[in-house]
């Protein structure tokens, strides 16, 4: 278990604004959730240095930097060095960016429970990102993501609860040649969305560590290899989401695959990079398709993950796995968001007076620490953080008031912390601006 004290800082600004922030979307739907998001998803202000999602104004107040002559740098070759604290503009623009492709999962996805199509994406892959209000990207989808649950629920449940298959994201190459100029390379984007289906949230809950072994087809496995041996697990209601298929509908895993393939053949004689980008659940598969993806492609390109809001995925040895890989992460966590602190325990390198030396200082019972160590190793909830951490906080904001659980775990609430903070010394620019958003109602 780790136990972190976080050091509250003043802001470096003394501007004080109250607002209020969009439901939760990723939540059960219910007909009076889902209307209300529909009935309100082109009128959100962005946060942070977006102007307006209907795509009026371009996605930020300046021109975008130039990364080409380093963008390796920014795509976490050295592990973001020197760029996290403080903070890079290029690379806040750069993430800020890679954050409204997953905010353009949200707008597409059909939440209207009543309809026929619930659980689809609301646009054809032409319109996409025009129609969600990112205009003028440079990219252009070229592959819809659905992910099926291996959970199965009677059949008297309500469709929309029983749904096993539902739209999660996209793949989207670029393609506009300024854009390639500015980037350096042809750069693939996999967006995918947080939880939003009744099925995805108890996959959610499926704490236990399963072997990756399981990538190979998509089952789950009753008998766990011994807690002290080397075997790379995740968690496995990720992991099901990850490799399931449901009647014709391929998995997840596949659709990347034959996808990444393509992309692969098609521009061989490219610089190439891929970025996966998720908001929660999103960032759990995220990380889980990064691993598969340099498993199965190897050096072929360079594999980055932007997570936003991602709870735990692996153990220890997943995350060595992945560093062996050379799949660069970079997550970025609110530390006043509980989704970020589980599922289950951190043990830093497997230290086994970890779990002792906290409970001691909680004057816990003698030997009570061993056995709780113990425990949560041989139920399979032994976790590891993997990747860099850009680690920021929702009291560092003037703009926030109070510390509300589905405000922090919020994408827009991250894309405003990114865009506001400076450095650990400063964590909050005066220049940062609001979200703004009048006409929602608590969810």
């Amino acid at each position: 278990m780790r136990i972190s004290s976080i050091k509250s800082v003043r802001p470096c600004t003394l501007s004080s604004v109250q607002f209020e922030l969009p439901i939760a979307i990723n939540t059960i739907p219910t007909k009076k959730n889902s209307s209300v998001a529909l009935r309100t998803q082109k009128s959100y202000l962005k946060c942070g240095i977006l102007d307006s999602i209907d795509g009026s104004k371009n996605l930020s107040l300046m021109e975008p930097a130039k990364v080409s002559k380093r963008w390796r740098e920014y795509q976490g070759i050295k592990n973001w060095e020197g760029l996290l604290d403080p903070l890079d503009d290029n690379l806040r623009r750069e993430i800020i960016r890679y954050g409204n492709f997953i905010e353009a999962t949200y707008q597409s996805y059909n939440l209207d429970i009543s309809s026929p199509s619930y659980g689809t994406c609301r646009y054809s892959k032409r319109i996409l990102l025009d129609e969600s209000g990112f205009s003028k990207t440079g990219y252009r989808v070229c592959r819809n993501l659905t992910a099926n649950s291996g959970i199965r629920l009677p059949r008297w449940m309500p469709t929309w609860m029983a749904m096993q298959s539902s739209w999660i994201g996209y793949v989207a190459v670029c393609q506009n040649k300024k854009e390639i100029a500015r980037l350096g390379r042809r750069d693939v984007v996999i967006a995918l969305r947080g939880t939003v289906t009744c099925l995805e949230w108890l996959e959610n809950l499926r704490a236990t560590l399963t072997p990756l072994s399981g990538t190979d087809n998509g089952s789950d496995s009753d008998s766990y290899p011994d807690p002290d041996s080397e075997v790379p697990m995740v968690e496995s209601g990720f992991l099901s989401l990850y490799t399931s298929t449901f009647e014709n509908r391929p998995s997840l895993q596949t659709l990347l695959k034959q996808e990444i393939s393509r992309i692969l053949e098609k521009y061989r004689n490219e610089p190439l990079s891929f970025t996966i980008t998720g908001h929660s659940l999103g960032a759990a598969l995220a990380t889980v398709a990064a691993y598969d993806i340099k498993n199965t492609f190897g050096n072929s390109a360079l594999v980055t993950v932007i997570s936003f809001a991602g709870p735990r995925v692996g153990n220890w040895s997943f995350r060595c796995e992945l560093e062996k890989q050379g799949t660069k992460i970079l997550r970025i966590v609110n530390s006043d968001d509980l989704i970020t602190k589980v599922p289950g325990f951190v043990i830093e390198n497997n230290e086994q007076n970890q779990f002792s030396d906290n409970f001691s200082s909680n004057n816990a019972p003698a030997g009570l620490g061993g056995w709780v160590h113990k425990l949560v190793e041989d139920m399979q909830w032994v976790y590891a953080d993997v990747g860099c951490e850009l680690r920021l906080s929702s009291r560092d904001s003037p703009y926030l008031s109070g510390i509300n659980i589905a405000t922090c775990h919020d994408l827009k609430t991250y894309l405003h912390l990114v865009d506001g903070f400076v450095g650990s010394n400063c964590p909050f620019r005066a220049t940062a601006r609001k979200i703004i958003n009048k006409n929602l109602g608590s969810g």
